[in-house]
């Protein structure tokens, strides 16, 4: 496992209490304004990409790090018919955390977890 993956790893696991509302809330704009136009505002999903509040990727099955490795890396589809999602350019770790925060949010008022 290299360095970055480490940190990246540590910067998903550091949000809690006061620190996940505000990074929610962080996480919200970053979410708007990199991921919204496929995965829909509150990202409740659209015609080109799925919904991330859905029990598919609640922490069991789609942990953090997938999340993470997803914006690096691309993810091949695998549960809907959207197709392949490409990486995401220029969103940083710390962003892709925050992000993460807001989503886990998302899904545990909806009762995903």
């Amino acid at each position: 496992m290299n360095i970055r993956l480490i940190a990246a790893a540590a910067a998903l696991a550091a949000f809690s209490g006061a620190a996940q509302a505000e990074g929610a809330s962080k996480g919200e704009s970053l979410f708007n304004a990199n991921c919204a136009a496929c995965h829909g505002a509150q990202a409740a999903g659209t015609d080109k990409g799925p919904p991330l509040v859905h029990r598919i990727y609640e922490p069991n099955h789609h942990g953090d790090m997938a999340f993470l490795l997803a914006v690096r890396n691309g993810a091949r589809a695998h549960h809907w018919p959207f197709g392949d999602m490409p990486p995401v350019e220029g969103v940083a770790d710390a962003d892709v955390a925050l992000i993460v925060t807001y989503v886990r949010g998302l899904q545990r008022e909806a009762g995903i977890y």
